[in-house]
C-alpha cells in the first residue's frame, strides 16, 4: 500500500523520459531548453536520441531536465 501512495505523488510516475523531453522541447524549443539547463546535448547539434543517451547515463542532468518538467506542468 505504501508504495501505491509513493507513486501517486509522483508527478512523474507512468512518464518516459523521452516523453517528457519531447513535451519540454515542444514547449520550449532546443535554444531556450539549452539556456534553461545549459548541457552540450541540448546546445550543440541536439536531437532526441543524442539527448535521451546523456540523460540515462548522467543522473545530476536529469534531475533538472525532471524538475524543469515539474515546474513546466504546474
Amino acid at each position: 500500500m505504501a508504495i501505491n501512495m509513493t507513486q501517486t505523488n509522483n508527478p512523474l510516475h507512468g512518464i518516459t523520459l523521452e516523453k517528457l523531453l519531447t513535451e519540454l522541447v515542444e514547449h520550449y524549443g532546443w535554444e531556450e531548453l539549452g539556456y534553461r539547463i545549459n548541457i552540450r546535448c541540448f546546445n550543440q547539434d541536439p536531437s532526441i536520441k543524442s539527448s535521451l543517451k546523456f540523460l540515462r547515463k548522467t543522473e545530476w542532468a536529469r534531475t533538472k531536465v525532471e524538475e524543469l518538467y515539474i515546474r513546466t506542468k504546474k
